[in-house]
């Protein structure tokens, strides 16, 4: 990540409402395909958006946050890359900027972004 965004995780506060939960959700689930576990570890937030479910902050959601904030801000570790295995290839792309991932065997390879 870029460390303006890592300085944006770290600063987001705990949410007391559904709109920021989703927005934080919507944010880290960008990422989710780098964070072993995404699911398991957001499983608490998420189910603060079903709509039958009363919005009521515990322990768990807040453990549920913060590991997400600590996981989403830690750099994946690079694995050198094997002759003959096949290569994933991920990008995201606009106007002003893009960013891409190299993997094998969904480990991070390489990636790069401007």
């Amino acid at each position: 990540m870029d460390p303006h965004n890592i300085e944006a995780v770290f600063s987001r506060k705990q949410k007391k409402n559904v709109s920021k939960i989703r927005n934080f959700l919507g944010l880290a689930g960008y990422y989710r395909r780098f964070v072993e576990g995404f699911f398991f570890i957001a499983a608490p937030l998420t189910k603060l958006l079903h709509k039958r479910v009363p919005f009521v902050w515990t322990d768990i959601q807040r453990e549920s946050f913060e590991k997400l904030k600590t996981v989403l801000t830690q750099a994946p570790i690079l694995i050198q890359p094997e002759p003959g295995k096949d290569f994933v290839v991920y990008s995201d792309v606009s106007h002003v900027s893009l960013g891409c991932v190299l993997m094998q065997d969904d480990k991070v390879v390489a990636y790069s972004s401007r």
